[in-house]
């Protein structure tokens, strides 16, 4: 039977040691890691190759993480994106979220939480049809009101209109949307969209939420994703209100 391919890993570090040593270990775990060992080799290597995951330091020589993250979602919005470094302020986590990141890890770090955070991102991006090596799919639709996802061709249109998701706000909208009238918690959302069942200590589920309103709701007479004060978040029509 044929050995299923590597996943493809670009970690852009410029300390050589955490490189070899993240490179390693990862290398053991069976996936294929490309290192660069600054911010402009790392930018040429994301936009010329194919990788299931890119992991960012952000001070990097010639162009730091963050520039190297923006110019990555300009060309690429499905591929894995988690930052690794030191920079651990809820100021630095939310400007790398901001960035269009998926995840962000704060040096020192264990091993451990490395690849599992790793290998929930790369869950995430199974199912792509890019990554899907299946010869035929049904295609699987969800509508409320007006909105319209195809998980299959990972098309969202609203008023017939297509919006460009990340691959964050995709999952977001795809839960709002397998959940509508709902309310989802916080917690019920990082647990969904990033994987993780505690609390990161940051507002990053209130920032993706801002960004989908602002790609869904935009311009749009009738809103569909409401806040519940103290509660969450749910996607229902405005004129829905219980009480």
């Amino acid at each position: 039977m044929m050995q299923p391919e590597a996943k493809k890993i670009l970690l852009v570090e410029d300390e050589t040691g955490v490189a070899s040593f993240i490179k390693k270990g990862l290398s053991e775990e069976g996936l294929d890691v490309n290192v660069a060992l600054d911010g402009n080799t790392g930018l040429s290597m994301a936009l010329s190759h194919h990788f299931d995951l890119i992991i960012l330091d952000i001070m990097l020589p010639g162009m730091n993480g963050v520039e190297v993250c923006r110019t990555i979602r300009k060309h690429n919005k499905q591929v894995a994106i988690l930052f690794l470094t030191a920079l651990g302020t809820s100021e630095n986590i939310v400007t790398g979220f901001n960035s269009e990141a998926d995840d962000y890890l704060v040096k020192p770090f264990k091993f451990a939480e490395l690849l599992a955070r790793i290998k929930s991102l790369l869950r995430r991006t199974d199912c792509s049809p890019a990554t899907n090596n299946v010869s035929f799919k049904t295609e699987e639709i969800y509508q409320f009101a007006d909105l319209v996802l195809n998980e299959y061709t990972k098309i969202v249109k609203r008023s017939e209109k297509t919006v460009s998701l990340t691959s964050t706000e995709y999952r977001l909208l795809l839960l709002f949307l397998k959940n509508p009238k709902r309310v989802l918690s916080r917690m019920d959302i990082l647990e969904k969209v990033w994987g993780v069942d505690f609390d990161m200590g940051t507002n990053v589920v209130d920032v993706y939420v801002n960004y989908l309103r602002k790609k869904i709701d935009k311009d749009q007479k009738t809103k569909l994703i409401h806040t519940v004060i103290g509660m969450g978040y749910v996607l229902k029509e405005a004129d829905e209100d219980s009480n």
